[in-house]
């Protein structure tokens, strides 16, 4: 069941997973907010210049169909005239197509989803394939479509028959108008019927852009199992970069240990706690080269051991310098006066190796700050 869970399309989509459908010419589209906007813009077109466009053509019909004697003495000027007319042609529509044009290019940021991507042009042979073909047509997403379109037929219809029912009276009375009066109650008309109809597609784009939108991402889900695969790919495989940091761990681990050997002393809790001190000259204060609690202190011992490096045992300031000081750092200076008494001690002992004499006893009740002082593993 858990293995049915991770695998099922639940999760919404990441933005990488969006990325890359856009990477890949997938985006919301919805045709009806083109159509609609086409549309709008060719009536809204029409409006405002529908009369200058039937004076400019009525004028255009006239020139043409005027004959000059001079176009029936030389018949190559038909062409020239022909190209003339229709360049005045161009230039009368060319409104009109540019703001069709901008329209039509303008529709997709609508919804967003304005891309280019080379991906979506490249040769894909299984859009060939009839079965798939069919089996779109049969599909959920095809059923929806077909529902769209019937809805779509009757809306249009039925605002186109309320609309001409509405004007039965405007379009009878045409009849009794002269020509030109006729043409020009005829083209409001049309005008008019023209806007109302394209603006009950609005309701159609209302329903239709939410439902593209819902599809699209839909279509993209992810189920938790491609949620967490995405995720260590882009955060990285846990166990890798925990195995990387065990391996950090172990290599700075051995560097630590092979500094014990040149320690000066080691200061121990006396069990639980070990922390290796070393200072020579020219040093504006002791460094730690080692510290460690548990299995690791006792390594420090052993190889303190091994290397006949002084031992002190004290524990607060065991502590204080395992808690306080990283390694390769020096002491802080709260902790001077502590180090001091110990390092007196180290050079008494080296004193007495070398010349003999009373030896030295180490120092008892070392003070350290209490602030700096940790509770103890086990005392």
């Amino acid at each position: 069941m858990a293995e049915e869970t991770d695998l099922e399309r639940t999760e919404p989509a990441s933005a990488r997973r969006l990325e890359q459908a856009r990477e890949e010419g997938q985006v919301p589209r919805s045709r009806e907010v083109g159509a609609f906007l086409v549309m709008i813009v060719a009536a809204v077109a029409f409006m405002l210049l529908g009369p200058w466009m039937v004076d400019r053509v009525s004028a255009l019909f006239r020139r043409g169909l005027v004959v000059e004697p001079e176009l029936t003495r030389d018949p190559s000027l038909i062409l020239l005239r022909l190209a003339d007319i229709s360049a005045d042609a161009m230039l009368i529509f060319a409104p009109l197509f540019g703001a069709l044009v901008l329209a039509a290019l303008l529709s997709p940021f609508f919804l967003g989803s304005w891309n280019f991507s080379t991906k979506a042009l490249q040769p894909d042979p299984s859009r060939l394939d009839p079965l798939a073909g069919i089996a779109r047509l049969v599909s959920w997403a095809g059923l929806v479509e077909l529902l769209k379109a019937v809805a779509k037929a009757f809306l249009l219809g039925g605002i186109a028959a309320w609309v001409l029912w509405n004007e039965r009276g405007e379009l009878l009375a045409m009849f009794a108008q002269s020509v030109p009066g006729g043409l020009s109650s005829a083209g409001h008309l049309l005008n008019f019927s023209f806007f109302v109809i394209v603006s009950a597609m609005l309701v159609i784009v209302a329903v239709d852009v939410p439902f593209q939108l819902w599809q699209y991402h839909d279509k993209l889900k992810m189920s938790r199992q491609e949620v967490k695969q995405e995720g260590k790919e882009l955060e990285g495989n846990p166990e890798i970069k925990g195995r990387i940091r065990q391996l950090q761990r172990d290599a700075a681990r051995k560097r630590m240990m092979a500094a014990v050997p040149t320690a000066d002393v080691i200061i121990t809790n006396p069990t639980h706690y070990a922390v290796a001190l070393a200072y020579t000259k020219g040093m504006a204060a002791p460094k730690v080269l080692a510290k460690g609690v548990g299995e690791i202190a006792l390594k420090i011992r052993e190889l303190g051991a091994a290397g006949a490096i002084p031992m002190v045992e004290a524990a607060p300031l065991a502590r204080a310098l395992y808690r306080h000081v990283n390694l390769d750092q020096e002491i802080p200076s709260t902790l001077y006066a502590a180090v001091a008494e110990v390092l007196a001690y180290i050079y008494q002992l080296n004193t007495w190796r070398k010349s003999g004499g009373e030896y030295p006893l180490p120092p008892r009740e070392i003070a350290v700050p209490s602030a700096l002082v940790p509770e103890a593993l086990h005392g």
